[in-house]
């Protein structure tokens, strides 16, 4: 906790040159090595922001690969909409402090983490899904619309930021572009942008799209996302896929408390699909923040 608002939980992956194990945490069963000194030389940072509802563990397999690479990578619960707490989940408030708690997190991986010296301050990575997308994209400096209202709210209007979009009390408010993110990896964004507030994203983006959706986001809430951001997006459908095909593949745990998360259709194989997303995402990565 900080003037800057609650304390937030999270955890960073950075290059280890000792074994992994793998590591039970809650439901989740990832690959690492606990407090493994990192090897010396300037790394360069990529931030996560998860998904409505979802966890700083969600993407631990794309963390793992960019650790991989080289990269040091830091993920957050954002507050009052992660998997634990949803006390804010249905409020337009989350759409503006997720933003500042993303600045938060980058303020303190290059201000106080004990591997602060390593680490460039003035070139990040993003990567982000569904709102962590949306999330993303306001960092960049694409400012939201609300009173276009949210494609979601057609099936659930009694949310309440769905009352006060229909209701005209969407609050106008400043959204400060972050000058630090240099490149962005986004998958199923949630959309909440007029086309004209795109353009003025000038760092690069890789853009992926489900082809089915799912959770307020849809193939054409997408699309039109795609048609608003500059040319040049580096922009990826995966076919066969639904919106929590971007999630790590499953342990079984999961798969058994959260099928509605872990299920996917017939004949889509989203350990193989991770394989290849996360060699992109790297390989994205590498030459947008070289």
């Amino acid at each position: 906790m900080d003037m800057n608002g609650p304390a937030l939980q999270g955890a960073a992956w950075y290059p280890c040159d000792a074994p992994e194990v793998e590591i039970s945490v809650g439901r989740s069963v990832i690959a690492g090595t606990p407090d493994c000194p990192m090897p010396a030389g300037p790394r360069t940072l990529v931030v996560m922001s998860h998904g409505s509802g979802g966890s700083f563990l969600g993407h631990h397999d794309t963390a793992r690969a960019l650790a991989e690479a080289g990269f040091v990578v830091a993920a957050l619960n954002h507050a009052g909409d992660n998997a634990v707490d949803r006390s804010r989940q249905g409020y337009l408030s989350i759409f503006s402090t997720r933003p500042r708690e993303i600045r938060r997190l980058i303020d303190y991986m290059t201000g106080a983490w004990p591997g602060r010296a390593q680490l460039r301050a003035d070139a990040v990575g993003f990567f982000g899904f569904s709102r962590g997308g949306y999330t993303g994209l306001v960092l960049a400096g694409a400012a939201p619309d609300f009173s276009q209202g949210l494609s979601f709210c057609e099936s659930q209007p009694g949310l309440p930021m769905c009352r006060d979009i229909a209701g005209g009390k969407a609050p106008a408010q400043p959204y400060p572009k972050d000058v630090r993110v240099k490149a962005l990896v986004i998958a199923d964004p949630l959309n909440a942008f007029a086309p004209s507030a795109l353009a003025g994203v000038a760092a690069p983006v890789q853009l992926w799209a489900s082809e089915l959706g799912g959770d307020g986001v849809t193939p054409a809430s997408v699309e039109a996302l795609r048609q608003g951001l500059p040319a040049g997006t580096d922009f990826h459908r995966v076919a066969g896929a639904g919106h929590f095909a971007f999630l790590a593949p499953c342990s079984p745990a999961q798969a058994e408390a959260l099928p509605s998360l872990c299920t996917d259709g017939p004949g889509f194989d989203r350990a193989a699909f991770h394989r290849d997303f996360n060699a992109r995402v790297v390989a994205f990565m590498r030459a947008a923040l070289r």
